[in-house]
């Protein structure tokens, strides 16, 4: 099987959004069939106001650094959206980002989780390990008991595409599960030196087809707010609104959020009070 590489590399991100336009897309004229889909590197060149050795060499990821102005003008050429761009400028700035030590929850947030019931809520570390979540996560999401005895804690890539398919997702599993999965690589430019976060990607790329299909396309999502709804046997119709929280002092953490209808509280009211 051919290896697909787990980094963060400028160049393969570049030759990704590439090969996903079109000449008619970005006003150039096509001349009868292509052997590779997409433009050639030259006409991102030309389009970018950039020699084409130089935009070569960052398709090589050879030692150059492109100034700001050529990567305005690169994701101006590549039709990038805002989240993309701001990947873009992750990926070619690596020297920025610092390593650092993942920060405890503090005792408010924990105390915030709790308090949410019966409404879904758990917190996110940064390299999306579960550090809090209340009864309620723990049963519409089939997670194990929250416990703060040092065990390690799950994590949330790996519960949904390996470990547990949480039958509320419902409908367009592999759609939502490839939204998350941008988002996860959106967050590991952040960090690219991060060993925890390189392990586990090896580890997804081994275990999950979706996620071994998916890394190698350089989808890039922020997170967004939404209604979710789905189903489960224990608790019948199911219907939130999500939205993820960040606090200011720990932004590499996230507080996800589930508010659920009257319906779905009053459901799960009952059910965890039997529980």
């Amino acid at each position: 099987m051919e290896r697909i590489s787990s980094g963060m590399s400028l160049g393969e991100f570049l030759r990704s959004r590439r090969e996903r336009l079109t000449p008619e897309e970005v006003g150039l004229v096509s001349y009868g069939r292509r052997r590779t889909p997409g433009l050639r590197r030259e006409e991102v060149a030309q389009l970018a106001h950039i020699g084409t050795s130089w935009y070569s060499y960052l398709e090589q990821d050879k030692d150059v650094h492109p100034s700001d102005d050529v990567l305005r003008s690169l994701a101006e050429a590549l039709r990038l959206t805002e989240v993309e761009r701001r990947h873009l400028y992750l990926l070619a700035r690596p020297e920025r980002q610092e390593k650092a030590e993942e920060p405890a929850l503090n005792a408010g947030l924990e105390w915030t989780i709790k308090a949410l019931e019966p409404n879904p809520a758990f917190a996110l570390g940064r390299c999306w390990d579960l550090l809090q979540w209340n009864k309620a996560a723990e049963l519409v999401f089939q997670l194990p008991s929250f416990s703060n005895d040092g065990q390690q804690k799950p994590n949330w890539m790996r519960h949904l595409l390996i470990d547990a398919k949480p039958e509320w997702i419902g409908e367009n599993w592999e759609a939502k599960a490839q939204i998350l999965i941008a988002r996860f690589r959106a967050d590991y430019a952040r960090f690219p030196k991060d060993t925890r976060f390189k392990e586990l990607v090896d580890e997804l790329m081994q275990s999950s087809r979706l996620f071994r299909e998916t890394w190698p396309l350089h989808y890039v999502e922020a997170p967004a707010d939404c209604r979710k709804q789905g189903y489960d046997p224990r608790i019948g119709e199911m219907e939130f609104e999500h939205v993820t929280l960040q606090p200011p002092t720990h932004p590499d953490q996230k507080i996800m959020i589930y508010t659920a209808s009257t319906d779905t509280a009053a459901r799960l009211r009952s059910v965890l009070s039997g529980s």
